[in-house]
C-alpha cells in the first residue's frame, strides 16, 4: 500500500526562466498563469523544454529547479528502497520511536493488502499481541516493553514522510523503478505521471512519448 496526499509543485516560473538564459532568450517566454493561479507553458516555453530535456542531463538542468513536495504514506520495507534516493530530497517523517505507543494498534496501520487469507489471519493474532505489549508500556512505561514494540515491529508498519525533490530525481525514480516488482513503485509511478507537464518533460527525458 502506497498513498500520496497533498502535492505541491513548485518555481516552475523560475525554472523556465533561467532554461531561457544561455541564449538570452526570455523575449520568447510565453507562459503565463491563468485564473486558479497555474502557470500554463506556453507552446515556446514547452517545445524549448522538451528539447533541453531531450538533449540530456548536462542541458536539462532547469528540471532540478521544479519542485515537488508531497505527503508519502507506505510501509518501511518501501521505504528502505526509497532511501537510495538521497541526491536532491529531504523528508521529515513520522516518528516511530517518539509515538509508537500513542494510540493502539490496528490493522489499518500496516500494508496487508498482498497477504493470502492464511497469513492475514495470524498476522491479525500478532497485532493483538502488539496491543497488548502496547498497554503493559503504557501502564508503568517500563522501557522493556518500549523495547518490544521497537524490535517487534515488522517492516509492513505504514509510516508518513513530507518529502521535497525535483523533476530530475522524480526522471530517475520514474525510469528506474517503474517495472518494480513492488506494486507501491507502481502508484508513486502514476502519481509522478499526473503532475503538472510531467508526461513531456519526463518523456523527453527518457525518450519517450508517456
Amino acid at each position: 500500500m502506497l498513498k500520496v496526499e497533498h502535492i505541491s509543485v513548485m518555481n516552475l516560473e523560475n525554472a523556465m526562466r533561467g532554461a531561457r538564459n544561455p541564449l538570452n532568450s526570455w523575449a520568447r517566454g510565453d507562459s503565463a498563469y491563468d485564473s486558479e493561479g497555474n502557470y500554463i507553458l506556453g507552446e515556446n516555453d514547452l517545445s524549448l523544454a522538451t528539447r533541453l530535456c531531450s538533449a540530456g542531463t548536462d542541458h536539462r538542468k532547469f528540471i532540478r529547479q521544479i519542485l515537488v513536495s508531497m505527503d508519502i504514506t507506505a510501509p518501511m520495507y518501501w521505504w528502505k528502497e526509497f532511501d537510495t534516493y538521497k541526491v536532491g530530497t529531504v523528508a521529515n517523517s513520522t516518528s516511530t520511536m517518539h509515538k509508537i505507543h500513542a494510540k493502539p494498534f490496528e490493522l489499518a496501520d500496516f500494508s496487508v493488502d498482498h497477504m493470502t487469507a492464511e497469513s492475514l489471519a495470524e498476522f491479525e493474532k500478532f497485532i493483538a499481541y502488539m496491543e497488548q505489549v502496547r498497554l503493559r508500556y503504557m501502564e508503568n512505561k517500563d522501557k522493556q516493553y518500549w523495547y518490544d514494540m521497537i524490535q517487534l515491529l515488522p517492516s509492513s508498519y505504514n509510516q508518513m514522510r513530507t518529502v521535497t525533490l525535483n523533476y530530475e530525481v522524480l526522471a530517475n525514480i520514474y525510469y528506474a523503478r517503474r517495472n518494480h516488482k513492488l506494486a507501491e513503485w507502481h502508484t508513486l509511478c502514476d502519481a509522478i505521471l499526473d503532475l503538472p507537464y510531467a508526461r513531456e518533460l519526463l518523456g523527453a527525458c527518457g525518450g519517450e512519448t508517456l
